[in-house]
Formats: C-alpha cells, structure tokens, sequence
C-alpha cells in the first residue's frame, strides 16, 4: 500500500448522491480517478437465497463527491476493474470482507491496496469492530441514518432515501482515512495496518478448499477417524453443489444433518430419512448421499480426529493466556481483540508443541505471539 499524503481534507463533501449509468460515464470518471492518491469504496448486494452475493451497486467517493455506479445498466465495467488493480490508487473501505467478494463476483478482480477504516481504527488504539456509522460518529462527531439497513438494493429505480444512503457510506471515507493514517505515522503503526490489509486481499483471492468445511462442524470432535472421513466429504459434496447451484449451503442440507449421517453411516436409501431430510429433498438428493457416505466409508486416507473441547487444565491455561493478553494490550495500547482471536488461543493451548502461525508471526509476534508461548511454556512447568 502506498504511503499518502496524510492531511486531512477540511472542506465540505459533497453528498449529493451522482448516478453513474453509462459505460461512457463511468470511463471517464474512472481515467479521473486513477489520478488520484486515494478513493473510498464500497458495495450495496443482495444475497438471501443464494450462494454468492448479488451485485447491486457500488459507490465511489473521491472525497469531493458521491458516485452510485449501476452495475445493472452499465456494459462495460473493465475501466473499474483497471482502477481496483490499480496499485497506486488506495481503495479505502470500512469492514472490507463482503465488499472484496461482491467486486470479485462483480468483476473477477479484488481490489489493491486497500485501507480498511475499521482495522486502522484498532490498531490506531480505537476499539475494535467499530461499524461505519460509529466510527463516523466517535471521529466526526457526525450521525448517520440507518433507515435502508435493510433495504432491497435489486430494484430500480432506487429511492432517494437509498441514494442518499448508499452515497454516505463512502462520504466520509477519505476524511477519517487521511485522519487514520496521520495517526498510524505517528504511532509508527502504518506497516502494522499495511500487513493486516495484504492479508484482508489475499484471503478475498482464495477460495477455500472444499475438502476443509468439515472442520466448522459443531460438534466435529466427537467423531472416530472413518465417521469424519464421512464428514468431510458430505460438506464437500454440499459446498460444491451449493456453488454450483448458487444456493445457500443450508437450502442443500443443514449442518446437523452432515453431522448426523456421518454419526450413523446408513448404508440404505431408506436409513437415510430424518427430519429435514425427506420428502422432495430426499428424493432428490437421497441416491447422492448415499454414494457419498458409501465411498467415504472406505476410504484409507482418514482425517486425524479434531481436538477435543479444553479440559480443565486447559482452560486454567487459556484463562492465563487471556489475561497475559490483556496486560500487553493495555501496556501497547491496543483493544485485545486486534492482537489475538479466541481460536488462536486455543489452538496453542490444544497443541502439544505450540508454535506461532498466521497472524501471530507478522507485527504482532513481538507484541503478543512471544510472550504467549513464554507464558505458555511456564504453565506447563511450574
């Protein structure tokens, strides 16, 4: 991510919303925009009953005006894809996850660099998860609507009342970003957020396999070796099907029933049935299941049995290991969360010869990743 200028703009924005709706247009705003240092981004998706999100809108603010680009009527997109891949032109968004994968939907392409407004308000010393409107709020002193929270983005013509929305959500990005970043300098915290934010993309960019969602099964653990294999290929054959289909995962089969069958591995048709499991959907699907809990039941490549929930010593261990957190957080003056999740936590106290991985090797190894393997390391000897 390119260093930029770190002034904040003082003058008014504009938020007027600008409706965006030829490809003309849009190419000439876009050849304006790549100019520029920095443009705030965001996305408006619908996406209740299918997998992937539907693209509905996205905003553009350059921090004098408000852009709604209209997806649905625009042929030609590829100037703003150039301008998204444009490495020297920093996209500012706040809780960026969503949008990375409805530009990616959109358009085939994530976004590079980004500035995410909600990790740089944590790492500035700002609580962590702040949403957009707080964080406009505790920075601005401004108060934002909330009344098309909910609102159905696929219908055109948009109100005002949704244009006008949708136009501040980008409003007020270049302000806090060029606020942000003065701080981050400041606090010689600029690399911190430039690593979080690297990290953001390149999980936007990969797809995660699906061999692994068996893992995010409740109640997983309980499972011997040959039910798991069992497991893991009924969440593959959903996840698959349900991309395939563009349907939410659980409009194919609920999480519990992954885990029931791979808890009984019916070898017949008529095994198969059980509450959320019959009638059309077992019809449809029943010869499928079938097959694939047969198959994976020989399988010789089984999945090791997934960690157990902490015993009491464990859980002694991860209370230390939260408080140890804590008193570094306060010490850096960092909210908790940014430094360390719950999961990493127990991960260490799970394995058997802790190491640091993922997030605890950048930045925070020396903040928080060391000393957690110290302290660590003297439970399990004192």
């Amino acid at each position: 991510m390119p260093e930029q200028s770190s002034s904040p703009q003082k003058h008014l924005v504009d938020t007027t919303p600008i409706w965006v709706d030829s490809s003309e247009q849009l190419a000439e705003l876009c050849a304006r925009w790549r100019t520029q240092s920095a443009v705030a981004l965001d996305t408006e998706f619908m996406r209740s009953r299918t997998f992937y999100p539907l693209p509905a809108l996205v905003q553009v603010g350059d921090g004098k005006h408000c852009y709604l680009i209209d997806n649905l009527a625009i042929d030609n997109l590829e100037p703003l894809k150039a301008l998204l891949l444009d490495t020297s032109v920093v996209k500012i968004m706040h809780s960026c996850s969503e949008d990375l994968e409805t530009l990616g939907r959109l358009l085939g392409a994530v976004p590079e660099p980004i500035f995410d407004t909600q990790v740089a308000a944590a790492i500035s010393g700002m609580s962590a998860g702040l949403g957009y409107a707080a964080t406009v709020q505790q920075m601005l002193q401004i108060e934002l609507p909330k009344s098309e929270t909910r609102s159905d983005w696929l219908q055109r013509p948009l109100s005002e009342s949704q244009k006008n929305y949708a136009a501040l959500d980008v409003a007020w990005l270049p302000l806090i970003y060029g606020m942000l970043l003065k701080k981050l300098r400041e606090q010689d915290r600029f690399e911190w957020l430039r690593e979080d934010c690297a990290s953001i993309v390149r999980a936007a960019r990969e797809t995660e396999p699906p061999e692994l969602y068996y893992l995010k099964v409740k109640g997983a653990w309980r499972l011997r070796a040959n039910q798991l294999a069992v497991l893991q290929d009924l969440c593959a054959w959903r996840e698959r099907e349900a991309r395939l289909q563009d349907v939410p995962r659980n409009h194919l089969l609920k999480e519990n029933i992954c885990l029931s069958l791979a808890q009984a591995m019916p070898k017949y048709l008529a095994t198969l049935a059980q509450p959320g499991l019959e009638g059309k959907t077992l019809r449809k699907y029943g010869e499928t299941l079938l097959q694939t809990i047969t198959s994976a039941s020989e399988r010789t490549d089984l999945p090791p049995r997934l960690p157990s929930p902490l015993n009491r010593e464990q859980g002694e261990q991860l209370k230390a290991l939260r408080n140890c957190v804590a008193q570094l957080a306060e010490t850096a003056g960092l909210p908790a969360e940014i430094l360390v999740r719950k999961k990493e936590l127990e991960t260490l106290v799970q394995s058997p010869q802790p190491k640091l991985e993922g997030r605890l090797t950048g930045w925070r190894r020396e903040i928080v990743g060391e000393p957690l393997l110290q302290q660590l390391n003297a439970l399990r000897h004192s």
